[in-house]
């Protein structure tokens, strides 16, 4: 029998929601993992502890403020919202690499995770007496390639190249011959998809925050914003996180 076990990322927005109940409904035993790692207001740090309650799933969160103080060439961490792009069309969105950009987020996250997740695993094995090839652990990521912010580090070819860098860097690539996975099961989804998928699961979206800004509701005009209120409206579905209308 396999044991399906792993750590997704949960940065608390729609897409690494929908992720964390896709892979709990495929069986995986999940832990979650947020890294607050200086952004520009704590409204992630609390979604994605709100979320990790509705999943029932125990959440780590990591204090990474040294990595936006090394990493502060983005508009994200320098403490300023007003440097976030806004009011963009979707299909400029996609153009070039914005200001939001934080360098090498996404393979110092995945990477802490993997250490993480290796570390359990480890000890499945070592202490626990499970057979190696019984083992198949993964990182869940929410990453997505179609409806994106020209990030590079969200492109498959990013995530099969580091999976690889895992296999080839870990006690359990290179001793065990257990590869760490790297799931990202939305990755060709668009976002009217992602939105369809995550009301499908009964993923608790309600409590997800995607804004890049701070603040009581979400300001509708940055990136992240505009791609998700997009991705709702080619759905046909209204997005359950937004205040009623008064």
């Amino acid at each position: 029998m396999t044991v399906m076990h792993g750590i997704v990322l949960l940065s608390g927005g729609l897409d690494s929601t929908t992720v964390a109940a896709d892979a709990i409904r495929a069986g995986h035993d999940i832990r979650g993992l947020c890294l607050s790692y200086g952004q520009l207001h704590a409204r992630e740090v609390d979604a994605a502890s709100a979320v990790a309650t509705r999943l029932r799933i125990p959440l780590e969160v990591v204090d990474a403020a040294f990595y936006g103080r090394l990493a502060s060439f983005s508009s994200l961490v320098g403490g300023d919202p007003t440097f976030v792009p806004s009011g963009r069309s979707p299909e400029a969105i996609g153009e070039g690499v914005p200001s939001t950009y934080v360098p090498l987020r996404n393979t110092f996250f995945v990477t802490v995770a993997a250490a993480a997740l290796e570390s359990w695993t480890l000890d499945l094995i070592e202490r626990q007496g499970v057979e190696p090839s019984a083992l198949s652990p993964a990182v869940f990521v929410g990453a997505n390639a179609i409806d994106y912010s020209g990030y590079p580090d969200c492109r498959p070819e990013f995530y099969q190249a580091l999976e690889e860098v895992l296999r080839l860097g870990s006690k359990l690539g290179s001793f065990y011959g257990v590869r760490i996975r790297i799931e990202a099961p939305i990755i060709h989804l668009s976002k009217a998809d992602i939105a369809r998928h995550a009301i499908e699961l009964g993923a608790p979206i309600d409590v997800t925050w995607s804004c890049y800004r701070g603040g009581e509701r979400p300001c509708g005009t940055c990136d992240s914003c505009v791609l998700r209120a997009e991705g709702f409206a080619a759905a046909g579905i209204v997005d359950p996180a937004l205040p009623a209308p008064s």
